[in-house]
């Protein structure tokens, strides 16, 4: 098999023969929030007022202020710093704080015992958290194979396994697999770690947790990073990916999160997340991406919109493309009622690169606007966290080590990505 180099912007070089793979992360109760990063420094002419969601009467048990499950313009989960002004209001959700954290804090003492058992991990995750680094994980794989399970003073049970699979390739895959439950059953909790490798230089490193409360409250987070080698560039890849979801026992109250991020040694970089959640009678959606060439292009976009269950809707999108900087955006705020009447406003910007700005728009109620105005453009034509950083940040994912590969003998070469291994079996190829 040809051996590639990958050469990343922090100056690192090695070969690709034997050693990479792919990401994932956690579901769960998690808050959520991006960095914010700077972008454009353009004012537009349609950052008007928007109709926010309604308030919702009376306080659920899953939040403790209900009004805050609307959009705000101020607490956006991507929202970016601007020099001069932002171009369009985002219109975020913002988050709630979640009582979920506090009942698992109080039954993860009594579960996991201090001495005689293992010590979890697992907690609830929140929203708007995006995918953690592998040291927030202290993944601490045991290097012998482990079966032992056990009975607490106050009648809680745990138990911890530990083992190593083995496949073609040189596959290997080495898991740890732990959890607990109450004397009485109704709350319990798991967790799962695993590293995977093989000789065509994929490595994984990968987290599951899941849990319930005695109130019916439930999560499951997922987390993964994969180095491995692009099947079309022969560059040096790294994934990361992250999955959460969180559910109430007492009341219409849920949420799930899928973070992305993709990262090669050129600069390459691509990121995004989808999002919807529930809160009695409001749901909600959010999607957005982040594409970076690696040369100076870059393309971004967000689109957000929530409805009620009376049928009212309402939403907020824009998206910006640059390079070299010459570029555009748009965007639209719009609203829907329950009649089918709606009510919209639409912007645009045109980026000459020579200080000249064209922007235009207009909306259902009567106003429009096109004008050339002088202004400097503003925006980020590199990530804030790219593959110096990441490399920088995954050393347990290099430090992975796959079985010793016999003279003469080469892998077959697939690019396929792995599955995070089920819960009630160990991790297999």
């Amino acid at each position: 098999m040809a051996t590639a180099t990958a050469t990343g912007s922090n100056g690192l070089t090695g070969p690709l023969g034997g050693k990479l793979k792919r990401v994932d992360v956690g579901i769960g109760f998690v808050e959520l929030q991006r960095k914010r990063r700077r972008v454009f420094g353009v004012k537009c002419c349609c950052s008007g007022s928007v109709v926010p969601i309604r308030g919702i009467n009376g306080s659920g048990k899953c939040v403790e202020k209900c009004e805050n499950w609307r959009f705000d313009s101020k607490k956006s989960s991507h929202s970016y710093r601007v020099k001069v002004q932002a171009s369009s209001s985002t219109m975020p959700f913002a988050s709630p704080k979640s009582r979920f954290a506090s009942k698992q804090e109080q039954f993860f003492p009594r579960c996991t015992p201090r001495n005689s058992g293992p010590q979890s991990h697992d907690s609830p995750p929140k929203r708007d958290t995006g995918i953690a680094n592998e040291k927030e994980w202290g993944i601490d794989m045991l290097n012998e194979n482990v079966n032992e399970s056990g009975t607490n003073e106050d009648g809680s049970t745990w138990y911890r396994k530990s083992g190593e699979n083995s496949g073609e390739n040189g596959y290997r895959c080495r898991w740890t697999k732990m959890g607990g439950k109450s004397h009485d059953g109704a709350s319990e909790w798991k967790e799962m770690w695993w590293e995977k490798s093989d000789w065509t230089g994929y490595k994984e490193l990968g987290v599951e947790k899941s849990g319930r409360n005695a109130e019916g409250d439930s999560w499951l987070e997922t987390w993964q990073e994969v180095l491995h080698q692009d099947e079309w560039s022969n560059l040096a890849r790294i994934d990361r990916s992250a999955q959460k979801q969180a559910k109430s026992g007492t009341e219409n109250a849920g949420w799930y999160e899928h973070w992305s991020e993709k990262y090669d040694a050129k600069g390459w970089t691509e990121k995004g997340a989808h999002k919807y959640g529930r809160l009695n009678e409001q749901s909600w959606w959010e999607k957005w991406g982040e594409e970076y060439d690696g040369r100076g292009s870059v393309l971004k976009w967000t689109d957000k919109w929530a409805e009620s269950e009376l049928g009212t809707k309402w939403g907020d999108k824009w998206e910006e493309k640059f390079f070299a900087g010459i570029g555009s955006r748009q965007g639209e705020t719009w609203h829907a009622s329950l009649s089918s009447e709606r009510w919209s406003r639409t912007w645009g910007e045109e980026h000459f690169g020579n200080g000249k700005v064209h922007k235009y728009g207009k909306s259902t109620t009567g106003e429009s606007w096109d004008m050339v105005v002088d202004e400097k453009t503003y925006y980020e034509a590199e990530p804030h966290y790219g593959w110096a950083d990441v490399v920088g940040d995954s050393s347990q994912l290099f430090s992975i080590q796959p079985r010793e590969q016999p003279p003469g003998v080469y892998p077959n070469i697939d690019f396929g990505s792995s599955v995070p291994p089920d819960d009630e079996s160990p991790p297999t190829r």
